[in-house]
């Protein structure tokens, strides 16, 4: 019978103190970094239950033909490990994940696969709206012109 006991004051405890899942929208400019520093934009969608949570990025950095640097878009799914809330309005988190990328350069283009990591900062400014920013190192293979890519970027962040 204790047994018992235990198992519905666990399972109690626990409803009682699980956050529900919530969900954020990023719109984002930032700068994407391999041969040579060129504009990127794109945006984000992510799901997160606490402290893990899930997201589809989509970015298109610009070519630079006058420095022979492609145009890279990526379509990345990530896991994310975050602060469960925000201190001093700051949720901090870490991301990895992988994907698929394109790379044009003079009408030449390139799709193949590719990873992701990064880490990041969500500042809470009123309500749900908040400024995120990010950084991330990609890895990508195939015949990619520069396989090691690197983005930061600033974004506006919704909270649903």
């Amino acid at each position: 019978m204790s047994r018992a006991l235990s198992l519905i004051v666990l399972v109690t405890v626990a409803l009682a103190i699980a956050q529900p899942a919530s969900a954020d929208l990023t719109a984002f400019v930032g700068s994407t970094r391999s041969l040579s520093s060129r504009s990127a934009r794109g945006g984000a969608i992510g799901v997160s239950l606490a402290i893990v949570g899930f997201e589809f990025e989509y970015s298109d950095t610009f070519e630079d033909t006058l420095r022979n640097a492609p145009g890279l878009q990526s379509s990345m799914f990530n896991l994310l490990v975050q602060t469960p809330f925000a201190l001093a309005r700051l949720q901090f988190y870490g991301t990895v994940g992988g994907g698929l990328y394109r790379e044009r350069l003079s009408g030449n283009a390139d799709t193949g696969v590719g990873s992701n990591i990064g880490a990041g900062v969500k500042v809470s400014l009123v309500g749900p709206l908040r400024v995120r920013f990010d950084y991330r190192a990609f890895r990508l293979r195939g015949s990619s012109t520069d396989r090691t890519p690197q983005r930061a970027y600033v974004g506006f962040n919704l909270a649903f």
